[in-house]
């Protein structure tokens, strides 16, 4: 069960960072294309062709949400160790993660069916309240799960896992209501970015032995056989455990801060652009004005006439 945990949170991991980033380069170039011009879109086609590369995204993300609806599904019939309540309580937690995964599923096809026909003629902003909804959805299950947890470092991750959906809900709703926010649309690629570094930081601390804190231990049920994740037995461990994660979050805001300003940097250069004095953004010129190529003009004239008179 812990190899599948942690096959399950690289899964979950890598898909999160590649649709956080890939958002993130597109609402950069988008914005610094034209700021004046610039408002928040849920999805960005990979390419302006009309072929089924342009919306891949949309395909991918389908993909990975059916494989986590999925998973969630089968493991609902496990025993989980770590819950109050052992496997009901299990059950319909992991029931509701499916849930979640089923409501990001429909809200995917929407945008697939509003951008390929004309079924579902919804405006962006709706889009954005719908994806609000869901995340506020996703923080409320992962609370209750933390809440039913009997491990600390569990409840633990799950409780920051449920602020950070809590974050994007928040700005998700920020963008319906002020869809020219650039500023919420990078902070929503972030908490992406940053929901799949805590899926992956959760798999290695819980089920991964080179990474389990020390004075912490996988459970076992020598009944089933079933390994449940980690658990501190003195308060001295947990709380030492509970620090080093916190640390740990830490390192990947930071991580996550670094990418999106490279990304903003490199997307910057690639379009040649500046930042003007009053914080504006302009491309660089490629060609001599009009006005500097006239002046250049008047200057060589005046030279020459200047020489000959000279002369």
């Amino acid at each position: 069960m812990a190899e599948t945990a942690v096959l399950y949170q690289t899964f979950i991991t890598t898909g999160l960072i590649s649709m956080g980033t890939y958002h993130l380069i597109s609402t950069v170039k988008n914005y610094l294309k034209s700021p004046s011009h610039y408002s928040a879109k849920p999805y960005h086609p990979f390419t302006s062709t009309s072929s089924y590369k342009k919306y891949i995204q949309l395909y991918l993300s389908l993909v990975f949400l059916f494989f986590s609806f999925l998973h969630q599904t089968l493991i609902s019939s496990h025993t989980d160790l770590l819950l109050k309540g052992n496997t009901p309580v299990h059950k319909f937690i992991s029931l509701q993660y499916a849930a979640v995964s089923v409501l990001f599923i429909l809200l995917c096809l929407a945008i697939l069916l509003s951008e390929t026909t004309l079924l579902l003629p919804f405006s962006n902003d709706l889009f954005f309240a719908l994806a609000s909804g869901v995340f506020f959805f996703q923080y409320y299950v992962s609370s209750s799960a933390a809440q039913f947890q009997i491990s600390d470092l569990q409840a633990h991750c799950d409780s920051v896992s449920a602020k950070i959906s809590a974050v994007s809900s928040l700005l998700s709703f920020l963008l319906a209501c002020f869809p020219k926010l650039f500023v919420a649309d990078v902070l929503l690629c972030g908490s992406l970015i940053l929901q799949g570094f805590w899926a992956m930081q959760t798999g290695l601390t819980l089920y991964v032995d080179a990474f389990v804190p020390q004075g912490c231990h996988k459970l076992l049920d020598v009944v089933t056989g079933v390994e449940g994740s980690t658990r501190c037995d003195l308060d001295d461990s947990k709380f030492r455990a509970v620090a080093i994660l916190d640390l740990m979050f830490l390192v990947h805001v930071f991580f996550v801060m670094i990418i999106v300003l490279l990304v903003y940097a490199l997307v910057a250069k690639m379009l040649g652009v500046r930042s003007s004095r009053f914080g504006s953004y302009e491309a660089l010129p490629t060609v001599i004005p009009a006005s500097a190529s006239s002046i250049t003009d008047s200057n060589h004239i005046q030279m020459k006439a200047l020489t000959g008179t000279q002369a």
